[in-house]
């Protein structure tokens, strides 16, 4: 096993797909102190991050941590179905359920957990799970893991579900798609999908984590974006650590289901409970995200601002209305380049590679917050704009 290790670490030296830890020491704001290899820190602006509401550090969401904690300690002690279920827990779901104007939810560690409890508690050898070739890995892995059979249709593509859906035979099935791509930005054609799994008579399931917060009346997310309930979405994933600035997930939906999972899941019945502290801080987020509407007003004219003036220096953006704005460099060298050129002018913006999109799509995945500055903003496009002209004329420079 070693030996294999170090040989696949090799192989991904030589194509320059190697991962690197970077340690925060301290965050203020969107700035964040990250120690070097060397011993050194610097401050770097970030724009790499998921904190698109920019509640990470909200004062009023750290107070509720604080408080809770002191009251109520750091581990919730248990499981939720043995003795950790706690009464922040339940505010949580309930909180979160009234706010997406659903019957139920179901408080998770993390998303990953989450995805993997809706795939193998509802599917099983001879089901299915037809899934968007861009999913997030963990839906991906869910399926896997449940013994279902995984078919896979061209990104964003409800006609390629629908021929996936033809082909397979009696069993249940499932439609998964992500909301909002976490690499693309792109949102999922939900209500062309809903139609589909309801001509189909498959369960449609939506992994908002990325949309939630941000997208839809009062941040509801792309479900809501696209005007569906719950008998068209029976369950959807809330992530807690992306624009509400926490950590942990929430199913939310079809009152029978949701019970489902709360007894037989094993991501959920075979684990320790979050801590109430951080449930009492994601409730204080969630009622913050659910009524200041200003925060998703400001995120919406940076996203604005940042793709106008991008596309006025000419840079390759993909197409995308969210918070995140990918900028594609093609291969894993121009990403790698570009960001060491970012990160040396103060900007953090992680270059992102093979396996976690398709070979020759590398990026720098460029994610925007309501707490950055337009200024911050300007200045982060003009060091792209310098960035890929350095290694243009560097690529010319070594060209035969």
């Amino acid at each position: 096993m070693r030996a294999r290790a170090r040989a696949e670490r090799e192989a991904r030296t030589q194509l320059q797909a190697r991962r690197v830890r970077r340690t925060v020491l301290r965050r203020d704001g969107m700035r964040s102190e990250v120690a070097g290899s060397d011993g050194s820190t610097r401050w770097l602006l970030n724009f790499c991050g998921n904190d698109y509401l920019g509640l990470a550090s909200h004062f009023q969401v750290s107070g509720a941590l604080q408080d809770a904690a002191a009251l109520h300690g750091v581990g919730s002690g248990g499981s939720h179905l043995v003795s950790g279920h706690h009464a922040l827990h339940d505010a949580l779901e309930r909180e979160i359920a009234d706010w997406l104007q659903l019957p139920a939810a179901l408080l998770f560690g993390s998303g990953f957990a989450a995805n993997l409890a809706v795939v193998q508690g509802l599917l099983g050898e001879g089901d299915a799970c037809v899934q968007d070739r861009l999913n997030h890995a963990s839906l991906i892995d869910a399926a896997r893991l449940a013994g279902c059979r995984l078919r896979r249709y061209p990104h964003a593509d409800a006609q390629g579900a629908l021929r996936q859906l033809r082909t397979l035979p009696e069993g249940a099935a499932m439609l998964a798609t992500d909301g909002v791509f976490s690499m693309d930005g792109d949102i999922a054609p939900l209500r062309e999908l809903a139609i589909v799994a309801r001509v189909q008579q498959a369960l449609l399931y939506v992994d908002d984590a990325h949309g939630i917060g941000v997208v839809g009346p009062d941040g509801r997310g792309s479900v809501a974006e696209a005007r569906l309930d719950v008998e068209a979405v029976p369950l959807r994933l809330v992530t807690l650590g992306k624009a509400l600035g926490g950590c942990g997930a929430v199913l939310a939906g079809d009152v029978d289901l949701i019970g489902h999972l709360a007894e037989t899941a094993r991501p959920y019945v075979y684990t320790t409970a979050l801590p109430p502290a951080v449930a009492g801080a994601a409730l204080t987020a969630v009622r913050i995200a659910r009524h200041e509407h200003w925060r998703r007003e400001r995120l919406t004219a940076l996203v604005q601002r940042f793709r106008a003036r991008a596309l006025r220096l000419g840079l390759d953006l993909m197409p995308s209305e969210t918070p995140i704005q990918p900028l594609r460099c093609g291969d894993n060298a121009t990403a790698l380049a570009m960001s060491a050129a970012l990160d040396a002018a103060g900007f953090w913006v992680a270059a992102i590679r093979p396996p976690t999109v398709p070979d020759g799509q590398a990026r720098l995945r460029v994610t925007l917050s309501a707490a950055h500055g337009d200024a911050d903003v300007d200045a982060l496009v003009d060091a792209l704009a310098t960035a890929r002209d350095a290694c243009a004329d560097a690529a010319r420079r070594t060209r035969p």
